[in-house]
């Protein structure tokens, strides 16, 4: 019992001191739909991945963690309540940059991108 016992002691020191030398750079994204309409088909890509959601009422706003890899434009894309499918680039994301970004989804198809990041230190 006692060998049991430590060997999950040591196994666990040996968690924690990795855990401790690990930092994961992440950033809080938000988008908001503006348009004056619901959307359709909401995709935010960023470098190495991408998230959406079916659909997002007007006004209402989504939020997402995302963990960067590589680099490369962030885009986004959705179908508007007129149907006309929006494509649009926006900032260039780096990884091990960590904030929070705002995508906010404006009429005409518009997009406004407000990006508060900085780049990690190690």
């Amino acid at each position: 019992m006692k060998a049991r016992t430590g060997l999950s002691a040591v196994i666990a020191v040996t968690v924690l001191i990795a855990l401790a030398g690990c930092h994961s750079y992440h950033v809080e994204t938000t988008v908001e739909n503006r348009t004056g309409g619901a959307i359709q088909l909401l995709e935010v890509d960023y470098p190495s991945a991408s998230f959406g959601a079916n659909s997002l009422a007007v006004g209402a706003e989504y939020h997402y963690r995302i963990q960067l890899r590589g680099t490369g434009p962030l885009k986004v894309q959705y179908t508007g309540s007129d149907g006309q499918k929006i494509q649009v680039e926006g900032p260039t994301l780096a990884e091990k940059q960590e904030g929070r970004i705002e995508i906010v989804l404006l009429p005409g198809g518009k997009v406004a991108f407000h990006p508060i990041l900085s780049d990690a230190k190690e």
